[in-house]
């Protein structure tokens, strides 16, 4: 079959026939035309020869989606060698890339979060960080470009309960994925995809810090709290979400994202320590404080999930100002789904026209 497809063509090159006049294109093609005519066999040779190329496509013809499947493996194929500089070059707009990290079970939230973005015209800016080759090819068969996978690609089904061993795998691997793309020369804003945008969230970025971030912490602030990095709480050390963060490709950025990853390296997975990556991304914050500008985000736009979903006085009070709700404070998809749906923040199923990705 393959060597079929890659013949050389029997048919006479264009290039030749252009170089014929009509009149020469008529002379040209007498010949076989008198042949056809006094030769029988000939035509015969020529039936049979056609029958034998039907023979062959024809279980391809009949088999639905089979030619389309070979394509499809070859286009799928290329992706692999598509590197994250690649990307980066291809999706930043404004030198500047919105980027998270998805693996195959997320591809709802992340649908979700895209047509959130859609909303506020940014998602030309959106790189999928892909985790496993079925999301690297989903995304990039109905978005290409925008999905790059950063080997190796992880185990998928490993990475989806919040505490497990392969979800600490699948998040350590984040700031090693955001100091790449400082390292490039862009600005990046990472999201976790069980997020929503209520409005643009750059014009909040003031100012011309390292790393912008918002607290996880679920008490009210006042309104017009400070923007330096809260005191540490009961375990020595702050409560930042590491969900939402704004960098900058600066030194200070790149520090603490190299602290961040010596943090995780010091302070791995264990059966008695279930950690993630965010407790390593708050102590790098309190031990680069000083070398690192940072600013924490104001509450009122950048609420935790404990703090959205949980106090509905202080909803109330600052409605109108939320940018970036958060969907957690709560584990597993089955009940983010059922809270999105609650406060009518689920919009795959309804809205899934206005994603990049179309329906999934």
């Amino acid at each position: 079959m393959s060597a079929f497809l890659h013949q050389r063509p029997l048919h006479t090159p264009s290039s030749y026939l252009d170089d014929l006049s009509p009149r020469s294109r008529q002379n040209y093609q007498k010949p076989t035309s008198a042949l056809l005519s006094r030769s029988p066999a000939v035509l015969v040779l020529l039936l049979l020869s056609l029958l034998i190329v039907a023979g062959v496509l024809f279980p391809y013809i009949q088999s639905p989606g089979s030619l389309l499947s070979l394509s499809s493996r070859s286009s799928d194929s290329k992706w692999r060698g598509y590197t994250l500089p690649d990307a980066a070059a291809y999706v930043a707009r404004n030198n500047t890339l919105i980027v998270c990290a998805v693996s195959e079970a997320y591809l709802p939230f992340l649908n979700n979060w895209l047509i959130s973005i859609s909303r506020q015209k940014q998602q030309e800016k959106v790189l999928v960080i892909a985790e496993d080759y079925a999301t690297l090819y989903k995304v990039n068969e109905r978005w290409p470009g925008h999905a790059v996978l950063v080997p190796p690609a992880l185990e998928a089904a490993a990475a989806h309960k919040f505490g497990s061993q392969g979800f600490f795998n699948f998040t350590a691997r984040r700031p090693r994925h955001l100091l790449q793309i400082l390292e490039l020369g862009y600005n990046v804003m990472y999201n976790d995809v069980d997020m929503v945008w209520l409005s643009d969230p750059f014009p909040y970025l003031k100012g011309e810090h390292d790393v912008y971030f918002m607290d996880d912490m679920a008490f009210v602030k006042p309104l017009d709290h400070s923007h330096e990095l809260p005191p540490p709480g009961k375990k020595g050390r702050t409560y930042i979400c590491s969900c939402f963060i704004y960098l900058r490709p600066t030194s200070g950025a790149n520090l603490l994202m190299k602290k961040w990853i010596e943090e995780l390296q010091d302070q791995p997975w264990s059966r008695a320590k279930k950690a993630n990556d965010q407790p390593g991304f708050n102590w790098a914050l309190n031990k680069t404080a000083g070398q690192v500008d940072v600013y924490l985000l104001p509450q009122k736009a950048f609420p935790t999930g404990g703090l959205y979903f949980k106090n509905k006085t202080w909803v109330q009070e600052t409605k109108g100002m939320h940018v970036v709700i958060h969907n957690n404070y709560i584990i597993g998809f089955e009940k983010k789904t059922k809270r999105f749906k609650d406060y009518g923040l689920w919009l795959a199923d309804d809205y899934a026209s206005e994603s990049p990705l179309g329906r999934l």
